[in-house]
């Protein structure tokens, strides 16, 4: 069988180009902070909590009627509000015996706006 020829000899081979330089690279700091933030929201009952504070008057609750609003127990409940106090999405005050929880709506927006808007419409929500 015989083989055709293969003509290169308009084939224009142009010179290997890298990509374009990429912005900086975020800071450590910022990307611990944001994963701190991004872990703290991973598991489901947090982020229920953390609607229905952000949704309660001025974005408090008092922590003795969160365990009947979420179906969890106390021991629950205290300790996903330590994960989200300390990842600084929610505050503590303490007022008498109970202690009453409040959204950090900036450190919020901080995730939002690294997230950035979507263009379409949610995914699974």
């Amino acid at each position: 069988m015989a083989r055709a020829a293969l003509d290169l000899s308009n084939l224009v081979i142009e010179a290997e180009t890298c990509a374009t330089a990429a912005p900086d690279v975020m800071p450590a700091e910022r990307a611990g902070c944001l994963a701190d933030t991004f872990k703290a929201l991973a598991d489901p009952t947090r982020v229920r909590l953390l609607a229905h504070l952000a949704a309660s008057p001025d974005g408090t609750a008092c922590a003795c009627h969160l365990p009947d609003a979420l179906g969890i127990s106390q021991p629950t409940l205290s300790h996903h509000l330590k994960k989200l106090t300390e990842a600084g999405l929610v505050t503590r005050e303490q007022r008498g015996r109970w202690a009453h929880y409040t959204v950090v709506r900036n450190v919020l927006d901080v995730a939002r706006d690294f997230l950035g808007e979507s263009t379409e419409g949610p995914r699974c929500c």
